[in-house]
């Protein structure tokens, strides 16, 4: 049974796989390419934090449909008609706008452009629900507790990580905003559970926190926000995006993890 609601919110805006017909995506890309940038299985995860009374807010629609952690005027003028060509960001240049431009793996998503009406409206009814929810929660929270607590699951690929910390990289990074996002010690009780696992941790590096972090970072007002990167080599086969060897074990550590988390008064 779940517990009554707590401090915290967990949420997991990638781990959605439902892609809209509306989309159009190139009708040659690869299921697998199309899929590459969700944060597949991170939702099962963190399932345990509602059995301690952690609230969830999970994504259901696909990361290249619309990236819920993205801010969501950041449209990439290559992609969509009718912006101007300078009011892109480092992000969208690199085709990861809050519409992305290319899969996970760095392939087109479209063969054609999308017109400004299209991306607004997939905007309008699929971003701004999502954060309508996670601001009710958030707000819940703090009335009920004084404060809220935003967790950010996500997961990286095996990649995006070596040569950090170790040829491997490591297995969790923290994204706190540089200390800004949240206090220190729930980045410090966070890093002390997953080493306890055995697990190497990094701060900050190559991801400090996006959009919604930012946004909810914001301690002087009761609000907290860490973000949680989980490197897929833990539990995920990459090229078919089903479980490795090492998923039981990850679903069994991420366990402990969570109840240590909400049940030691961080």
């Amino acid at each position: 049974m779940p517990a009554a609601p707590g401090r915290f919110v967990f949420a997991s805006p990638h781990s959605g796989d439902v892609y809209p017909e509306d989309m159009r995506a190139d009708p040659t890309l690869d299921p697998i390419a199309l899929r590459s940038a969700e944060d597949v299985r991170v939702d099962r995860l963190i399932a345990p934090g509602s059995a301690h009374g952690a609230t969830l807010l999970l994504g259901r629609l696909g990361r290249a449909y619309v990236d819920l952690n993205r801010d969501p005027d950041e449209l990439d003028p290559t992609l969509i008609e009718g912006l101007d060509a300078k009011a892109g960001t480092a992000r969208t240049a690199a085709g990861y706008g809050v519409i992305p431009r290319l899969t996970g793996s760095g392939r087109p998503l479209y063969d054609r452009r999308l017109s400004r009406d299209e991306a607004e409206a997939r905007i309008a009814a699929a971003h701004r629900p999502y954060h309508v929810a996670l601001a009710e929660l958030m707000q819940a929270a703090r009335s009920r507790h004084g404060e809220a607590v935003l967790v950010d699951w996500h997961s990286m690929p095996a990649r995006a990580t070596r040569g950090i910390g170790g040829a491997r990289g490591p297995d969790v990074v923290l994204g706190d905003r540089h200390g800004s996002a949240c206090e220190g010690r729930l980045t410090r009780r966070l890093s002390t559970l997953f080493e306890a696992l055995g697990w190497r941790v990094a701060l900050n590096q190559p991801y400090s926190g996006g959009w919604t972090t930012q946004a909810w970072g914001r301690p002087a007002e009761g609000f907290q926000a860490v973000q949680v990167e989980l490197n897929r080599a833990l539990y995920l086969d990459e090229t078919t995006l089903r479980p490795n060897a090492g998923w039981d074990r990850c679903r069994k550590g991420m366990a402990r993890v969570i109840a240590g988390l909400l049940t030691d008064g961080t």
